[in-house]
């Protein structure tokens, strides 16, 4: 086989994985030798607590993609190179060193590592070296999908249409590597050390493996077949968070340690079978797919409003907002539903779904905090951060973003628990001092007579906060902060 290049550098990014890997493929096809190399970004890490799950998933991961390849490559030598630095200076270094005519990368889609790609891609042409990406962390990016005038959609429901038409088996197909393996070229003897330690790049274990969070691309697999038995009942158990209702593979996605394409195919194929519950997780697939291309096609939401009306209202501020969102982050809000989710996350790096829209309906519409709050929160506190999805998730609830719930419709902490923890077995699991209360009282303690309260143990206001605000006080005050936007949009 001709082959394009003498020797190419596959760069790991978001693509943590061997099986169906878009870009190692590439480059594997496109080059006689193949060196790959993850670089631990201090872009990134520098602005990181020293304990981050996140940091600790990828470090595993890489260990087993370090033997996934070298089982490829058919010697120990043919492993991953992994460096410590700013990316844009050490894959260029590398590069260089390795005297490589091409590096091979999956796309990227934030901000930030546009911009970091497009300085890359600069100090590679100036050495005489070509980057070549391709996509991989999506089925359809950028403007692959367009309304019949050629424009990006705004609105989730005819995006979906519109990827259900467009989508074919080719879209889902997988990239092999097996037949190129042989592609897969020896480190030098200078950069065949191990995956470094956490504490080598300065960084502390975190509680990730008492969670039992399962890393790399084994741990997805593990995952994914534990929720192929559950698929077809999702559409009934995804809402309640405590059951194991959902796939738990967000993180995997994350970090690219699951192929899209694989989850993806999965799904379609069992929606076209006639299981709803498949077609309803394929819908929350293809919700992805539809933030990364909002992101991509309205750039302007990673600072602001979607819908930019919204930037106009007057959201809580000096150190009355500052004390509601610090018992927000902490959960004593006075709500368990809320408190309970907030608990999850910052006890797990994990939140439920449903949590996720009723905690963050909670800080917008009845503390009426700026949501760009809440996305800074998550974004810390994560372990399956995206900022595409987040964005989107933050902005749907302040009714800012896409497919937003009409700002008059403000969820009702005490029903939400109610219907979606009926039983209070979520609640119960992260608020423990409020266990002994019978279920007619969990959801909203402060209604609960002071007899049912003295048995269970609770003082409100010792061991249990107060509610921080009266919710349908709440709510009327966020009909007049959202009036603005209402009057904005009725004028001539």
């Amino acid at each position: 086989m001709n082959k394009q290049f003498d020797t190419g550098l596959m760069w790991f990014r978001r693509d943590l994985r061997v099986t169906d890997n878009t870009a190692l493929c590439m480059a594997l096809k496109a080059c006689r030798q193949v060196h790959c190399v993850f670089i631990f970004d201090r872009d990134i890490l520098d602005s990181l607590p020293r304990a981050d799950r996140r940091v600790e998933f990828i470090r595993a991961s890489l260990c087993e993609l370090d033997a996934q390849l070298r089982q490829l490559g058919g010697t120990p030598d043919a492993g991953l190179i992994v460096r410590f630095g700013l990316a844009s200076e050490e894959v260029v270094t590398l590069a260089q060193a390795l005297h490589v005519q091409s590096v091979f990368a999956a796309h990227d889609y934030e901000p930030l590592a546009l911009a970091r790609d497009a300085r890359v891609l600069g100090a590679l042409a100036n050495a005489g070296i070509a980057l070549h990406t391709c996509k991989d962390h999506v089925i359809f990016e950028g403007r692959e999908i367009l309304t019949q005038t050629g424009t990006p959609y705004g609105v989730f429901t005819p995006y979906k249409s519109k990827w259900l038409a467009t989508i074919t088996s080719d879209h889902l197909r997988s990239h092999d590597p097996l037949p190129f393996a042989s592609a897969l070229a020896p480190r030098p003897a200078g950069l065949q050390q191990a995956v470094p330690t956490l504490a080598a790049i300065g960084f502390e274990k975190t509680n990730l493996s008492q969670l039992k969070i399962p890393t790399g691309a084994a741990g997805a697999c593990m995952l994914f077949e534990d929720f192929f038995e559950r698929m077809d009942d999702y559409h009934e158990t995804r809402d309640f968070p405590a059951l194991k209702g959902t796939s738990y593979l967000s993180v995997h996605l994350r970090f690219g340690t699951v192929s899209i394409r694989q989850l993806a195919a999965t799904a379609w194929q069992r929606q076209i079978q006639g299981s709803r519950g498949a077609a309803v997780w394929l819908g929350e697939l293809i919700w992805r797919d539809f933030y990364f291309q909002i992101l991509a096609n309205f750039p302007h939401v990673a600072a602001g409003a979607y819908k930019r009306e919204y930037d106009t209202i007057k959201w809580e501020h000096g150190k009355h907002a500052q004390a509601l969102f610090k018992a927000w982050c902490e959960g004593r809000t006075g709500y368990p539903l809320v408190d309970a989710a907030m608990a999850q996350i910052n006890q797990s790096g994990y939140m439920h779904n449903r949590l996720r829209m009723v905690a963050g309906s909670f800080l917008v519409k009845d503390l009426g905090i700026d949501w760009r709050w809440g996305e800074k929160y998550f974004a810390q506190h994560l372990n399956d951060f995206d900022l595409a999805a987040n964005n989107g998730g933050w902005q749907w609830v302040s009714s800012s973003g896409c497919d937003a719930q009409p700002y008059f419709r403000i969820f009702n902490p005490v029903s939400q628990s109610e219907k979606f923890d009926p039983e209070g077995k979520f609640i119960r699991r992260y608020l423990p001092q409020l266990a002994k209360l019978p279920k007619s009282a969990l959801h909203a303690p402060w209604a609960a007579n002071a007899l049912e309260l003295k048995m269970a143990g609770v003082t409100l206001g010792q061991n249990y906060p107060q509610p921080i605000i009266v919710h349908n006080v709440a709510r009327a005050l966020t009909l007049q902060r959202y009036a603005v936007v209402k009057n904005s949009l009725q004028a001539p």
